[in-house]
């Protein structure tokens, strides 16, 4: 479009959710049975390299996101921790050390959230009211974390993927904003599905960005978009920006398949991604979704 042209009569983008699930790269759920807790001191941390190349990346495109981070990453990086928020982001709880939501009982899951509330606060100097399960780990189990999280006084989860998937996966729940709760505000964001062959599939980010062509991604975030008329929510991680990290051999093939393949490929398609798109942080979404979310009872019964 030529300089000076008038574009109030342009259609308004959808402003999309863009986050990223702040862990070093020996700390995904691949290599969870391979890699124990107690040796992560050990091992070199690359998270404050790959995330300062990410926040330049969003500098570059002027977008803002979601840092669902770490205790144990904010606890080791606490200088990083005030670069994301300094630079407008926001800050939002990812749990401690990466544990599955399922695998908690109610009560770790309670001490879980305060101990990487107060870590993730005290870091990086403002409140936390997100929250993301690792691996996505809320779902038909665990029907307690919600009442939890609105006890501790969250305003919003994104803790849901709405597929079937061998680690994770809550297939029957809704593909957009409900509040899990009849007497809570609390607002469950899940990551992007589309609708391909009548059948939901995949579409948020990660490891399906990073392995299928750039064109599902923006095939799938437009049906959203457009069709759907609701705002994608997209996720990555900042070792998947890493091609030069280290190589887990005795991890089993398909962990490693799924960790490392196109890696090198990956910052240049989320460089497309974000100029591509409108992107904002999830507290913001989550506020106006808030407005017109209907209870997972209703969403149930539809």
């Amino acid at each position: 479009m030529p300089a000076g042209t008038d574009r109030s009569d342009l259609p308004v983008p959808i402003v999309n959710g863009l986050s990223v699930d702040v862990e070093d790269w020996f700390q995904v759920g691949a290599f969870e049975k391979v890699i124990e807790r107690s040796d992560w001191d050990g091992l070199a941390l690359r998270v404050e390299d790959n995330v300062l190349r990410i926040l330049d990346m969003f500098a570059e495109a002027d977008v803002k996101a979601t840092f669902f981070t770490l205790g144990w990453v904010a606890k080791r990086n606490t200088g990083l921790i005030r670069r994301i928020v300094e630079a407008g982001h926001e800050l939002a709880s990812h749990g401690y050390d990466h544990a599955r939501v399922f695998n908690f009982t109610r009560a770790q899951f309670r001490d879980d959230i305060i101990k990487a509330r107060k870590i993730l606060e005290d870091a990086g100097g403002m409140e936390i009211s997100g929250y993301r399960a690792p691996s996505f780990s809320i779902d038909h189990r665990t029907p307690w974390a919600y009442m939890e999280l609105a006890e501790q006084g969250y305003t919003y989860s994104s803790s849901v993927a709405p597929v079937a998937h061998d680690h994770y996966g809550w297939r029957e729940a809704p593909r957009f904003a409900f509040k899990p709760l009849p007497w809570s505000d609390l607002v469950e964001i899940p990551v992007t599905t589309a609708i391909l062959g009548g059948k939901r599939v995949a579409a948020g980010g990660g490891g399906f960005f990073r392995v299928l062509p750039y064109a599902f991604s923006r095939w799938a975030i437009r049906q959203v978009n457009r069709v759907e008329k609701r705002p994608a929510i997209f996720y990555f991680h900042p070792w998947e920006v890493d091609p030069a990290q280290p190589r887990v051999g005795n991890a089993p093939l398909k962990s490693r398949l799924r960790h490392y393949t196109n890696l090198d490929k990956m910052a240049p398609k989320l460089r497309d991604l974000v100029h591509e798109f409108a992107w904002g942080r999830m507290d913001l979404l989550a506020h106006r979704q808030a407005i017109s979310a209907p209870g997972l009872e209703q969403e149930e019964a539809a």
